[in-house]
């Protein structure tokens, strides 16, 4: 079960949660905003959520994780490369935004790491580095239910920004055309500002093919 929130800090971002439906126990992705909303959403379905996933470490992808993390019991992962974004208000961006934030408790995960439920140990994502928006930006990709959340890597209309402090556009293209658009044609690629579109209309738009 995949579930979209469209959360409201600075900016309007998509969290994402991702429910075994058998055990009700699952993932959060990308908790940007709104704590309480969130863990509502989570208390009122009645999900166990056994880890917090960031795709990056923007403060609209993460504002809510270290919250959650202490009322979910559920710890934070992040790829190493990102980690640093975490403490640092310049690098995510909160800075300017006169809403700091730090996230001063997190594990890591690494390139093509299976992220296993602890209640369901067929119920996976599988890591894909896939940097350019930022160094350690991931794509966390489920081929048993055809999805990929792609964070800030690339939107309905295109790829994502690389004008922020360690992005890279060269990068950003090759974990597009390389990793992401490389999925099956029917993945659904879920990002953190735009709707849903397939790796096939997606290889259409940016490649004509």
């Amino acid at each position: 079960m995949i579930r979209e929130l469209t959360v409201q800090g600075v900016f309007a971002e998509n969290c994402y949660f991702y429910i075994d439906d058998a055990t009700k126990s699952g993932f959060i992705i990308d908790p940007g905003a709104q704590a309480g909303l969130i863990y509502d959403t989570v208390i009122r379905n009645g999900w166990t959520i056994e880890k917090i996933l960031l795709t990056h470490g923007h403060f609209d992808h993460l504002g809510a994780a270290e919250l959650l993390r202490e009322k979910l019991v559920a710890p934070i992962y992040v790829y190493p490369s990102d980690a640093k974004y975490l403490t640092d208000p310049y690098l995510n961006l909160s800075g300017n935004s006169g809403r700091p934030v730090t996230v001063a408790h997190y594990e890591e995960l690494y390139d093509g790491e299976i992220i296993r439920l602890k209640a369901h140990s067929a119920f996976y994502l599988k890591v894909i580095h896939t940097p350019g928006h930022t160094p350690g930006s991931v794509t966390y990709y489920s081929p048993d239910d055809n999805a990929a959340f792609v964070g800030d890597t690339l939107y309905e209309h295109g790829p994502g920004l690389t004008n922020f402090p360690g992005g890279n556009r060269r990068e950003l293209e090759d974990s597009i055309v390389n990793k992401i658009l490389t999925l099956p044609d029917d993945t659904v690629l879920l990002s953190g500002h735009s709707s849903p579109i397939t790796v096939r209309e997606e290889r259409h738009l940016l490649l004509g093919r």
